[in-house]
């Protein structure tokens, strides 16, 4: 599995806050299925990170795309990269 970091960015606050228990659960479902090695918000309130645990650069950008805050237009795909983890 290969891990990649995504950036969304919060871009209609108003919005996000309306979709994001619905946000919530779409990231919950990919933890439980193991897609997901970590998520959370930045304290500032600008978005949020989501590390993806996948067999591909495409599957995690489908994970992306797919995120209800990003097809309802409230948050925006900021970064989307190949990361390693230095934690054994």
């Amino acid at each position: 599995m290969i891990l990649y970091a995504t950036v969304l960015e919060t871009i209609d606050a108003e919005k996000d806050a309306e979709i994001l228990d619905v946000h919530k659960a779409y990231l919950q479902k990919y933890i439980d299925e193991g897609k997901i090695f970590a998520k959370g918000p930045f304290t500032d309130h600008s978005g949020g990170l989501v590390i993806y645990k996948v067999d591909s650069y495409e599957e995690a950008k489908e994970l992306a795309e797919n995120d209800p805050a990003v097809k309802e237009k409230s948050r925006k795909i900021a970064l989307l990269k190949e990361w390693r983890s230095n934690v054994e």
